[in-house]
């Protein structure tokens, strides 16, 4: 059986996302009932890049299924600087049932999952970020239902982890996706050529605009992101400037006007409150965003506890 990872959005199908989805509901129902890690095993967590909720989720994530979150800092180990991916990976493989990695390029993590022949799980790279998604795809089930045929509006960086991992996630669930970005920040153009291929496959469809309100109009859930990611931070002073390209698309009552009437805001945090989105959103009724958090909680013990299941399953084949 193939060793499965979680790189990316699409690296399970339509099916094992719905499946995935349905566990993450039952774990939250009943939060110890799945003990997959008891033992404890051991589950490798590192950290290249700042982190608060994924290293809060996925320390209580592993925890709760009965295992050990064993935190590597990414500053002192310096992975493929003092000593190459390849070789991390072989030496964590063999210490840890699953590796969690939050890092910059995709390649990087691309590589580890090569050689550590154990289940790798992306929590943060600069292209994609499915761990975030598969969360906030559970909190729109949880508040608008079934995904396939909802809409859902993201506005800010086109060209960023949040974006693409929207793109991908809502257009495997079988949902509309809609991304309102300046023309200067569009998506990869090999993502959004895969998203539209899966939206065509679950009955979804995505579209890019540089119009906000096209983007929300009628829309079941808006969400955006901070304008400067990780990594950026020399442009925040242009792309939170008053000549930012990313001001006609800040969410505020306004645009929010436009979205269906019980339309749900979310957002990954950290916010920013007057550029992305006003206070008067995020901290209104419509916004969803601390549940949305609580959230990466159940989807990653879902997510973690199926891919070790997958890998048990396959080597006792």
């Amino acid at each position: 059986m193939t060793l499965r990872h979680f790189l990316r959005d699409d690296d399970i199908t339509h099916e094992e996302q719905a499946q995935i989805l349905a566990r993450a509901a039952r774990i939250k129902a009943a939060p110890f009932t799945d003990r997959t890690l008891v033992g404890p095993e051991v589950v490798a967590v590192l950290f290249d890049k700042q982190t608060l909720r994924t290293q809060l989720s996925f320390s209580a994530a592993i925890a709760h299924l009965g295992g050990f979150p064993m935190i590597v800092d990414g500053k002192l180990a310096q992975v493929g600087v003092r000593e190459s991916i390849a070789d991390v990976a072989r030496v964590m493989g063999r210490e840890a049932v699953a590796i969690v990695w939050r890092t910059y390029g995709q390649d990087r993590i691309e590589e580890m999952a090569r050689y550590a022949q154990v289940p790798v799980i992306n929590a943060l790279t600069d292209d994609f970020h499915p761990c975030q998604v598969l969360a906030d795809l559970q909190t729109i089930q949880e508040h608008r239902g079934d995904l396939p045929g909802l809409t859902l509006g993201y506005l800010g960086d086109g060209a960023n982890n949040m974006a693409h991992s929207y793109l991908l996630g809502g257009a495997l669930a079988g949902m509309h996706v809609r991304v309102a970005t300046p023309s200067t920040h569009q998506p990869k153009p090999e993502i959004l050529e895969r998203a539209t291929e899966l939206a065509a496959q679950h009955g979804g469809s995505v579209l890019v605009t540089d119009d906000p309100i096209e983007a929300v109009r009628g829309a079941d859930a808006v969400a955006t992101d901070t304008w400067v990611s990780m990594g950026q931070e020399k442009e925040k002073d242009h792309r939170q400037g008053e000549e930012s390209p990313f001001l006609r698309f800040q969410v505020n009552t306004e645009l929010m006007a436009h979205a269906d009437a019980e339309a749900i805001f979310l957002h990954c945090l950290p916010a920013y409150r007057g550029f992305e989105v006003t206070a008067d959103v995020i901290d209104g009724p419509q916004s969803v965003v601390w549940g949305e958090s609580e959230n990466r909680l159940h989807a990653q013990k879902a997510i973690l506890s199926w891919l070790v299941e997958q890998h048990r399953n396959g080597e006792s084949a």
